[in-house]
């Protein structure tokens, strides 16, 4: 077979046709790639997707804060961190020397009434939530190198505990769930209303990227029962919505998400993204009961990248593509979260071009 660009192979990934060989798309820390342009290894500018030959190219393009006019306030801070009020009415504690998620200190939202007098009414389509611009020039670009263009945020679930914390939302799916269902319907309706602002003036993505981690070690965050009741209607209608308009939908989610998959997979997922090792996920067993319905990207454990050990990267790789490219399952190679700063740039490589080697249908 003839050599595939980015955007036809990618497509024909997730149309379960014929392809050179599997796709490559890796999410890479911030500190990891300052780590290797201060060693020499990648330019200072260069975009990691274009360098590492990926076939994926993403744009964030919403903003889904609450208030667009709060200005961003800091209420604390010392020479290591600061905290921050924002305009969803949360306060974070952001560390200032290293990447990561930022600490949950307080919400203002913590129940309906909380989501009444200072969110909902605020959560309303406006141009000044899409960045029109980057959207723009991300597709331009992507065209132009012939990747795969996606748009890519979050879904209900990563639009609400930014908003009242994961605490909050969960205490309030058990005891209100009209409540958190009336979040996820505002949600939902707000991202549609925007995908439609924004694909009428720039034009359709080539796929749907969400981020939902719906997750931690060993369990969801939500009984299998309670996903259906609560969020999967608004996964139903945003994926439809991206179905009825030509675009398949790949949905990350970190932590252990196994239970949930019946019903993500009801819901209309094309393929599930991330799939952590440490939190127990496992890609070869969830695709005896699922790979003829769903395609796989990722499950390739950080940690045996991490440890710079090309043996323990092979054991790795060989265990968990050659049983996809047996099943000819839907596969994209990529690690089961993100690359660290711990992983050697010749690792990296390797582990790009033996995964690739090994990603191939027979």
């Amino acid at each position: 077979m003839k050599q595939m660009t980015g955007r036809e192979r990618v497509d024909a990934v997730l149309n379960r046709r014929p392809v050179d060989h599997c796709p490559f798309f890796e999410a890479i820390w911030g500190d990891t790639i300052r780590r290797w342009q201060g060693e020499g290894r990648m330019p200072e500018g260069a975009s990691a997707w274009e360098h590492f030959n990926m076939d994926i190219v993403e744009c964030w393009a919403f903003n889904l804060v609450a208030d667009l006019d709060f200005q961003e306030e800091i209420i604390d801070e010392t020479d290591e961190w600061k905290l921050v009020l924002n305009g969803n009415g949360a306060r974070l504690k952001w560390w200032k020397a290293k990447s990561g998620t930022p600490e949950h200190v307080d919400f203002t939202v913590k129940d309906r009434a909380g989501w009444e007098e200072h969110a909902r009414s605020l959560l309303v389509p406006d141009r000044r939530r899409i960045n029109f611009e980057a959207y723009r020039n991300a597709k331009t670009v992507a065209a132009g190198k012939n990747r795969f263009f996606t748009w890519s945020g979050v879904n209900v679930f990563e639009c609400m505990h930014p908003l009242c914390g994961h605490e909050y939302m969960l205490m309030g799916m058990a005891l209100d769930p009209d409540w958190v269902r009336d979040m996820c319907d505002v949600y939902s309706d707000l991202t549609v209303s925007l995908w439609e602002m924004l694909f009428d003036e720039e034009g359709m993505p080539d796929g749907i990227f969400f981020y939902e981690d719906m997750g931690f070690k060993g369990k969801p965050f939500m009984s299998p029962a309670m996903y259906r009741e609560i969020i999967q209607p608004a996964h139903v209608k945003t994926i439809s919505w991206a179905h009825d308009h030509g675009l398949k939908v790949i949905m990350h989610s970190c932590g252990m998400v196994e239970e949930l998959l019946p019903g993500m997979v009801e819901a209309g997922i094309d393929m599930l993204q991330a799939m952590e090792v440490k939190a127990g996920m496992d890609m070869v067993r969830m695709n005896r009961q699922y790979g003829d319905r769903i395609g796989f990207f990722g499950n390739i454990d950080i940690r045996e990248i991490a440890s710079n050990d090309r043996a323990r990267v092979d054991a790795e790789l060989e265990k968990k593509i050659l049983p996809l490219m047996e099943s000819k399952t839907p596969y994209i190679l990529s690690s089961d979260h993100s690359t660290p700063p711990d992983v050697d740039y010749d690792t990296f490589i390797y582990f790009r071009d033996r995964g690739l080697e090994l990603a191939r249908y027979t």
